[in-house]
């Protein structure tokens, strides 16, 4: 085995290493901004419902219930999400063109929505915010608070159509269009 010469030992150990510093560049800022707009939005279902009218008078309830999924994200400030239902015309909820226009009045349609404001049949009279005068109803007024700011729920709307006060309402297909639209407050 050799053995290492003490001068060359010395001589290596007095040669200071070279030193690597590391090299820093200079600080750049990036600004960032995230925006959650705010939404409100509906799902329905289905989108049409069918009557059998009771001839001579009477009351004649929907084919199925109306599934109504209403979706929220809201900003501070917002105090209340309203669902309102309403027709184009209080005079013409559903029509007949034939020869003679025939014409059922909102006020012979009822809705009841049982976890909302119509929790029993209540005719499409009123003056909801949204719609008409006179062609409306008011489905839910849902509170809002700093826990439900971003939430959904979801409902049924079941409707009736009361012929009673249109005894000699003539056989035809009576159609019209019923709006659901919701407002956050």
């Amino acid at each position: 085995m050799r053995r290492l010469n003490p001068r060359l030992t010395f001589l290596l150990l007095a040669i200071p290493a070279i030193a690597h510093a590391q090299v820093n560049s200079s600080a750049s800022s990036v600004s960032l901004t995230a925006t959650m707009a705010e939404s409100l939005t509906l799902a329905v279902s289905p989108s049409s419902v069918s009557f059998s009218l009771v001839p001579n008078g009477g009351v004649s309830t929907g084919s199925t219930g109306i599934q109504i999924v209403t979706t929220w994200v809201l900003a501070q400030g917002r105090a209340n999400v309203v669902l309102d239902g309403y027709f184009a015309s209080s005079a013409a909820a559903l029509s007949y063109a034939g020869t003679t226009t025939v014409n059922i009045p909102s006020s012979d349609v009822f809705g009841q929505m049982t976890t909302g404001t119509p929790s029993t049949y209540t005719a499409f009279t009123a003056s909801a915010a949204l719609g008409p005068s006179g062609a409306g109803l008011t489905l839910f007024t849902q509170p809002i608070s700093t826990s439900n700011r971003e939430s959904n729920r979801t409902d049924t709307l079941t409707l009736q159509i009361n012929t009673t006060s249109l005894p000699q309402l003539p056989a035809a297909s009576y159609t019209g269009t019923m709006m659901l639209q919701a407002q956050a407050l």
